[in-house]
């Protein structure tokens, strides 16, 4: 089905969108048949495509109508796919920073087990564990252990469990929000034998509010992964690293280029973080006096796991550089193992070249 992403303020259902999907399976609207294999592939009428798959549209019994365009399927089904993308991201994430701590010469101990057993949030425990085990056998670690002059690294290093724990605690909310909504009778009214109940099922407030955490959660992600990018580029911070990450300073811009994308789209992706959930215009004469503004939420939120994962795309292409500068010494044994599968996309920066293609194949990485 052709369906529109906006013109839906998510209560009473995602009223517009669903319509357009229910009027595909009567043999109204639009569809898009691209890879059906048929001649005729491509946008056509409901009806005709039907009639060429061979279906007969369906013929709506009493209630279907309703139950087809009075719930939150819309908004809730994007939710679903991003908290999955993000679950992921969450862990390339941690590929990104392990990087580049290793190409900064940061120190694991912010990650000791002890020290996130007496804060034990959930996220931040998991985050911890994760980069112990990415940073394990570093050579790069043990080359600097005895006689770094740096008590402690910046924030955007040694506070990653804290700062990628609570991204994950926010995910896992999202998780489990859209774990109830799918399972959930979201239609008005609901049948309880021979009883009929009118109320208010509909109403996308939880899943709107799930999107908007997860649109802030996704942008702090992508904050942190840029400063650690610029930790890298700047000589006052690289630790010895070469200016924007080339042998060639002054004639060779580096990766000077893709900071400077990293940074519009986190600045873009703050803009996206106003909730949408708080901005409730009444509709329907007042009667609908509160809404949701789910799929507004949605569309934020979708543009921001976009943007983050282009950052982190980012991060490993200007770590997998980092760290190169510093052999023969290696990385940890997970950070090994994310280089490489990297620099399978794309080899060092040795020369002026295009960066966008890198960029693009890394961040299409599942």
């Amino acid at each position: 089905p052709i369906v529109p992403g906006q013109g839906t303020v998510g209560a009473s259902g995602d009223l517009a969108p669903l319509a357009h999907v229910a009027l595909a399976l009567i043999g109204e609207g639009e569809v898009d048949v691209t890879g059906s294999g048929k001649r005729e592939a491509g946008r056509m009428s409901a009806a005709l495509a039907l009639k060429q798959a061979g279906i007969e549209p369906v013929e709506l019994q009493v209630k279907e109508g309703l139950s087809f365009i009075n719930g939150t399927q819309a908004q809730s089904a994007i939710l679903a796919l991003l908290v999955a993308d993000a679950r992921n991201l969450w862990r390339s994430a941690h590929a990104a920073a392990a990087l580049s701590l290793e190409a900064l010469r940061g120190t694991p101990v912010a990650f000791d087990e002890r020290l996130h057993a007496v804060r034990p949030h959930a996220g931040q425990v998991a985050s911890a564990q994760l980069l112990r085990e990415l940073l394990r056998d570093s050579a790069i670690r043990e080359s600097h252990r005895a006689n770094d002059p740096r008590v402690q690294d910046a924030y955007s290093l040694r506070c990653t469990p804290q700062v990628l724990g609570s991204v994950l605690d926010a995910v896992e909310f999202a998780a489990r929000t859209v774990d109830v909504e799918l399972n959930a009778a979201t239609d008005n009214p609901l049948v309880f034998g021979e009883e009929i109940l009118s109320g208010g099922n509909f109403h996308g407030q939880p899943v709107a509010m799930a999107l908007d955490v997860l649109t802030i959660a996704l942008t702090t992600l992508a904050g942190i992964a840029e400063r650690r990018i610029e930790a890298m580029l700047n000589p006052d911070l690289s630790q010895g690293l070469p200016p924007f990450l080339t042998p060639n300073a002054g004639l060779q811009s580096g990766f000077m280029m893709a900071q400077v994308t990293a940074a519009a789209l986190v600045a873009e992706a703050r803009t996206l973080c106003t909730a949408a959930s708080v901005q409730s215009i009444p509709t329907d004469a007042n009667q609908e006096d509160y809404v949701p503004m789910g799929m507004a939420a949605a569309a934020k939120a979708r543009r921001v796991l976009a943007n983050a994962q282009r950052v982190v795309a980012i991060e490993l292409m200007c770590g997998a550089q980092g760290v190169e500068f510093h052999r023969p010494l290696e990385p940890g044994q997970g950070v090994r193992r994310g280089h490489r599968r990297g620099r399978g996309l794309g080899g060092p920066l040795t020369r002026h070249r295009p960066l966008t293609p890198d960029g693009a194949r890394v961040a299409a990485l599942p």
